[in-house]
């Protein structure tokens, strides 16, 4: 797959641009950077910008993805603010710069707090602990004040990925990705409160003062089944513990429709994520054909 080229569609960053700008924003709020080490390069880039404690964001694949990424960025900033705000335990915006979403040369750029943490190679939480981690977070984000998109990520953007995949796919491949997303915004259900969006265990980080949960760029109004979905779909830990341990019943035929609009958004960006990761294509490819042997299929 090659990214396409078309008027007006938004493109991936490159890492060095995401790294350039990362390092020339915060060297202008006076934090001197001698050496970025890049943490991550998936969806979006991470940079530690040694020695400060801090690490940079920038969206590269979701820059790509996302029409106005900039604005998932904010919301994340002031979500995790309040929760910051009110002692929850999260990864929060750094305090060496102000917490708002930064530019330079069109790149926008966000920074947290680094904080040293263990890899999650599914022993270092329990189902029981991540069940009950989930339920607390939901709590402390029933609160949340502000004005958050109704399932936004699973409802708009799929929208706007099945349009860059226009001419990748074949059209009748396309066309069943498009019903399935038509049919599945009229299954869910309304109503909801603010949720994380995207709350699988490599999102909640284990560090010396406890676990931290972090990324919340998906964040959304949403009932809580899309969480629990999220959970269900991982493969880092039992997801059915976790959920009972939430207090929810994992085979609750609510939480299917959840399951399935999951599935569909993560087939839609593994192939997003291809276009810019080429050496990806064919386990892309891979992810496709598997769920149209079977779409509604609950894990992975």
């Amino acid at each position: 797959m090659s990214r396409p080229e078309r008027a007006g569609a938004a493109r991936a960053i490159s890492a060095g641009e995401a790294v350039a700008a990362a390092v020339a924003v915060a060297e202008e709020h006076g934090i001197t950077v001698r050496e970025p080490v890049v943490l991550t390069d998936s969806y979006n880039l991470r940079i530690h910008l040694l020695p400060a404690p801090v690490v940079a964001r920038v969206p590269t694949v979701t820059a790509l993805a996302r029409l106005r990424p900039e604005e998932a960025m904010r919301r994340e900033l002031a979500v995790v603010s309040f929760l910051h705000g009110r002692g929850a335990p999260v990864v929060p915006p750094s305090d060496l710069l102000p917490a708002r979403v930064h530019e330079h040369g069109g790149t926008p750029v966000s920074y947290w707090q680094y904080v040293e943490h263990a890899e999650h190679d599914g022993s270092a939480v329990t189902p029981e602990a991540f069940g009950r981690a989930l339920r607390e977070l939901h709590e402390e984000l029933r609160g949340f004040p502000g004005a958050l998109p109704r399932l936004g990520p699973v409802l708009d953007e799929p929208r706007h990925l099945l349009g860059l995949l226009s001419g990748e796919l074949e059209p009748d491949v396309l066309a069943r990705l498009a019903e399935a997303r038509d049919g599945l915004a009229a299954r869910l259900p309304d109503g909801g409160q603010a949720v994380h969006g995207d709350a699988h265990p490599g999102n909640l980080l284990v560090t010396p003062g406890g676990p931290l949960w972090n990324d919340f760029e998906e964040t959304m109004s949403a009932p809580v089944g899309w969480d629990l979905a999220c959970l269900l779909r991982t493969v880092r830990l039992d997801g059915r513990a976790a959920v009972r341990a939430y207090g929810a019943d994992p085979d609750d035929p609510a939480l299917a429709v959840f399951t399935e609009a999951r599935t569909l958004q993560a087939v839609l960006w593994t192939l997003v994520r291809a276009l810019r990761f080429p050496e990806e294509r064919a386990a892309a490819r891979a992810t496709l054909d598997g769920w149209l042997r079977a779409p509604t299929r609950r894990t992975r």
